[in-house]
């Protein structure tokens, strides 16, 4: 293997902590009790992969929620409430292990994300940190709605790695989901699969991508 030069880094359960657990809570205090039917870590419906993808708009998204619950009576406010409840934050020390990153590599962010888990972290960044987002951080910041294609599909790997002019046997990925992890192998990124309570601090250090 060549020496690493770039590393793409997930965003959820890497850089910035998620709990599903918190928002299949939620859903379920709204009367949702099947939430693991349609949304999970590993697999989800049609309604989600397509939020991701930017293919609906918030106000569909939504309104799928609706039509999967039965619940007609649900406000734009509580489902929000409901499906942000798994956003928790960024680790503490983060944001210094990416900027010391970024000094020593080609830094990237891919992230599976959504028009309204987008705007919370946007304010959460902005309120807590004074960013107005994650540029500060990387080279460049990818995000699945706005590019219209998510992981695991080919096509988004591909796309970062044509653009950037990135190698991928001298790039490193890190992300919290083995479908992920696979099919960037298979394009022949580095991988490592980031799994609570791991922290990317210790793997960064573990596998001397930086040195202490």
């Amino acid at each position: 293997m060549k020496k690493i030069k770039n590393i793409i880094l997930d965003y959820g359960d890497v850089v910035f902590m998620i709990d599903f657990l918190r928002m299949e809570s939620a859903f379920s205090e709204l009367g949702i009790k099947n939430v693991r039917d349609y949304y999970g870590h590993r697999a989800q419906t049609k309604l989600f992969d397509d939020f991701e993808q930017g293919k609906i708009p918030a106000k569909a998204f939504r309104d799928g929620i609706r039509e999967i619950s039965g619940i007609y009576s649900l406000t734009d406010t509580q489902i929000d409430t409901a499906w942000n409840a798994m956003l928790i934050g960024v680790t503490d020390g983060n944001h210094e292990l990416l900027l010391d990153l970024k000094n020593e590599y080609r830094l990237f962010l891919l992230s599976n994300n959504n028009e309204i888990h987008y705007g919370w972290i946007m304010d959460y960044l902005k309120n807590n940190f004074d960013l107005d987002d994650n540029t500060a951080f990387f080279e460049k910041d990818y995000y699945s709605h706005l590019m219209g294609m998510r992981k695991p599909n080919v096509e988004i790997f591909q796309f970062v790695l044509k653009e950037n002019g990135l190698i991928p046997d001298e790039t490193v990925f890190i992300d919290d989901s083995p479908q992920h992890l696979k099919t960037a192998s298979e394009l022949g990124l580095k991988t490592y699969l980031l799994t609570k309570p791991d922290t990317l601090y210790d793997l960064i250090y573990r596998e001397g991508l930086l040195k202490k």
